[in-house]
């Protein structure tokens, strides 16, 4: 369902996106080339800041939002999600936060007021809080990072990671292919 926020603002959806039927795409929203926006995932720019403003939620190309993802802000503030990047089934993505290109959050995993820099892998069920990673930072399953967590503990992302997370964007880009060829049927 594509729908208004209660300021007005329509999405904007590339025509190459696939958006399934099911997902809810809501407000100030911008879905570039080839993204794929899977089943029930919900993504909603509708809060204001003070000044009744509200920055967009922004999926770069070729990156991928499965299913049952929530992406959200807090008082209009940014999202932006970057290139090739994959945000995997349930994990919510609540503002302020910035993902960067080419970073894999794994499933049920939660980022919240932090930036998450190009190349990072955060695995399952991993939650960043308040806290900024840098490049091609790897996060363990069920980690939480937090405002002062010693990231010196964690070691780089490994380049089986880093392939698997390539591969996950290279399968959801030929997914969108897909299911474009078959709006058509239904």
């Amino acid at each position: 369902m594509i729908r208004k926020n209660p300021s007005g603002d329509l999405p904007t959806i590339a025509e190459s996106a696939y958006v399934d039927k099911t997902a809810i795409i809501c407000g100030k929203v911008v879905i570039g080339e080839n993204v794929f926006v899977g089943p029930y995932a919900v993504i909603r720019a509708d809060e204001v800041d003070a000044s009744g403003e509200m920055e967009a939620i922004t999926i770069g190309a070729n990156s991928n939002i499965q299913d049952g993802v929530v992406i959200h802000s807090k008082s209009g503030a940014a999202v932006t999600i970057g290139e090739f990047s994959s945000i995997a089934h349930r994990s919510i993505v609540h503002g302020p936060c910035v993902v960067g290109d080419r970073v894999f959050i794994g499933f049920n995993s939660v980022l919240f007021n932090c930036v998450v820099g190009n190349g990072c892998v955060v695995r399952h069920n991993s939650v960043v809080d308040g806290r900024d990673l840098p490049d091609a930072f790897y996060v363990p399953s069920t980690t939480r990072i937090g405002p002062t967590t010693d990231l010196t503990q964690f070691p780089p992302v490994s380049v089986s990671a880093s392939e698997f997370s390539e591969d996950v964007a290279r399968t959801n880009v030929d997914l969108v292919r897909g299911y474009k060829a078959l709006q058509n049927e239904f």
